[in-house]
C-alpha cells in the first residue's frame, strides 16, 4: 500500500501545450481516489505522470513518502489497466493473469493457485483456456484487472476501463472493481468522465477542468457543497439550473434576489445572507439542481416561481419536466484557460469582462407567461428555464400552468465567474 502526493505539479508538451497546471493533491494510504472531469482536462496525463509514463514539467512527486520524479517506471511498483485491456492476443487468459508474477520468477504453484482464485472471484474461471479475441469486452476488462491485480501492487492506476462496456456489464464490473479493491486495501487513482462512476466508486473526488484542480473532497461534499459553479454543474445526472439574479438588500431587513418576474427572500439568519449581501447593486449566479424543485399547489405561500410546462420527458424511472418561466437560464461559466493566464492575457475571449457579458445579455423580462410562450414559439429554440424532477407519477401536462417550489437550503449562490459566494465546508 502507498500514499501518493502531487505537489504543484506541471506538465507542458512540445509547442507550450499545457495539460496540468500547478496541480496538488493526496491520495491517502489504501483511498480509492477518482480523477473526473470532461475530456482533455489532464486526467490521464496525470496518471501517466504518476505512472512514470511521462515526465513531470515542473513540481514533485511523493511515492509513500519518497520523491518519485527520476524513479523509473518499473521500480514504482504500480499496476495500470487501461481503457482497452491491453492483453498480450497469443497468451490464453491464464497466460495473460499469471504474467506478471511469471516475469517475478515466483513459485509456479503460487502463481496456479493466485490465478485461480483471482479468476473465480472476476468470474472468469470458465474461460481461463481461452486467448482474448475470443472474449466479450467485458470479458477482456475482468483479464485486464485480473493481470493488475495479481502481483498485489502498492498503488493500482485505472485509465477509464469501463469507457468501452455497454450500461449493464459497466454497473456489474463497478461492483466488482470495488468489492475487490477494497478488499486488497491497495491505494486506488481511478480515472473517469462518468459522474456515476466517480460517485459510487470514490472515496473522495478530484474534478478536474483545462489541467486545474477545480475541487477535491467527499462525494457528498462535492454534490452537495461545490466549489464552483462549474463542478455543479458537471457533477449532475440531469442539467444544472442555473439563472442570474440581481441582489437587492430592501430597507436592510433581508436580502433579496431579484430574477424579474420572480424574486426570492434570503433572511439576515441564513448564514449564506451576509456573504450575497456583499453583492448588492450586482449580479449573481443561482443554481438550483432538478430535484430540489418539486410541484406544489397555488395555495402554497413558500418561495416558488411560476411557469408553464414547455414539455414533459418519461424516463423509465421518473419523469422530467421543462418549464418556462420568464427568466432565461445563462451557460456555465468556464474557468480561465491555464494557457492564456501562464501568458498573462487573462482569461480567454476578453477577459473577465467579456465572459461577464457573454454570460449575462441585457435582460428582456416579458410582461406575462402569454408573452414568454409567444417567445418560444416564434423560433427562439434555447432550453426551458428550468429543469424539475416530478418521480415516477407526472402532475402537469405539456402547457400547463405551473408553480415550482424551491428548497432554499439547496440554492448554491456563485459569483458571475462561477466561484462561489459562500466557503465550501471540507
Amino acid at each position: 500500500m502507498s500514499s501518493v502526493i502531487l505537489d504543484k505539479v506541471t506538465k507542458v508538451y512540445p509547442g507550450d501545450h499545457l495539460a496540468v497546471d500547478k496541480l496538488s493533491l493526496k491520495a491517502e494510504d489504501g483511498e480509492f481516489l477518482v480523477l473526473l472531469g470532461p475530456s482533455g482536462c489532464g486526467k490521464s496525463t496525470l496518471l501517466r505522470m504518476i505512472a512514470g509514463l511521462e515526465d513531470i514539467t515542473e513540481g514533485e512527486l511523493w511515492l509513500d513518502g519518497e520523491l518519485a520524479n527520476q524513479v523509473p517506471p518499473r521500480d514504482r511498483d504500480v499496476a495500470m489497466v487501461f481503457q482497452n485491456g491491453a492483453l498480450y492476443p497469443h497468451r490464453t487468459v491464464r497466460g495473460n493473469i499469471a504474467f506478471p508474477l511469471e516475469i517475478a520468477k515466483a513459485d509456479p504453484q503460487l502463481v496456479r493457485e493466485r490465478v485461480r482464485e483471482l479468476s473465480k472471484a472476476l468470474h472468469i474461471d470458465e474461460t481461463l483456456d481461452r486467448r482474448p479475441g475470443t472474449l466479450s469486452g467485458g470479458q477482456r476488462q475482468r483479464v485486464a484487472m485480473g493481470r493488475a491485480i495479481v502481483r498485489q501492487p502498492r498503488l493500482f492506476l485505472m485509465d477509464e476501463p469501463l469507457s468501452n462496456l455497454d450500461a449493464g456489464m459497466r454497473t456489474e464490473l463497478r461492483m466488482e472493481i470495488s468489492a475487490l479493491v477494497r478488499s486488497l486495501g491497495i491505494t486506488t487513482i481511478y480515472v473517469t468522465h462518468d459522474q456515476v462512476e466517480a460517485l459510487t466508486l470514490a472515496d473522495r473526488i478530484a474534478i478536474l477542468n483545462r489541467g486545474v484542480l477545480q475541487d477535491f473532497g467527499t462525494p457528498a461534499q462535492i454534490y452537495n457543497d461545490p466549489a464552483t459553479a462549474f463542478v455543479a454543474a458537471f457533477l449532475n445526472s440531469q442539467q444544472l439550473n442555473l439563472l442570474a439574479a440581481d441582489v437587492h438588500t430592501p430597507q436592510n431587513q433581508y436580502v433579496m434576489l431579484d430574477f424579474g418576474p420572480h424574486r426570492l427572500s434570503i433572511p439576515w439568519s441564513d448564514p449564506r445572507a451576509y456573504a450575497i449581501s456583499q453583492h448588492t447593486g450586482g449580479q449573481v449566479l443561482i443554481g438550483m439542481r432538478p430535484d430540489g424543485l418539486a410541484p406544489v399547489p397555488e395555495s402554497y405561500d413558500g418561495p416558488a416561481f411560476y411557469g408553464r410546462v414547455r414539455t414533459l420527458e418519461y424516463h423509465g424511472h421518473e419523469w422530467m419536466a421543462y418549464i418556462e418561466c420568464g427568466v432565461p437560464a445563462v451557460p456555465v461559466p468556464e474557468p480561465p484557460d491555464p494557457r492564456e493566464v501562464r501568458r498573462g492575457h487573462g482569461a480567454s475571449g476578453g477577459g473577465l469582462g467579456a465572459l461577464v457579458r457573454r454570460m449575462f445579455p441585457q435582460r428582456q423580462e416579458p410582461q406575462d407567461l402569454e408573452q414568454a410562450d409567444q417567445n418560444s414559439s416564434n423560433g427562439l429554440h434555447r432550453r426551458a428555464d428550468l429543469t424539475v424532477r416530478l418521480g415516477n407519477r407526472p402532475v402537469w401536462r405539456t402547457g400547463d400552468a405551473a408553480k415550482v417550489g424551491i428548497d432554499m437550503s439547496r440554492l448554491m449562490i456563485f459569483t458571475p465567474d462561477g466561484a462561489r459566494i459562500d466557503k465550501p465546508r471540507r
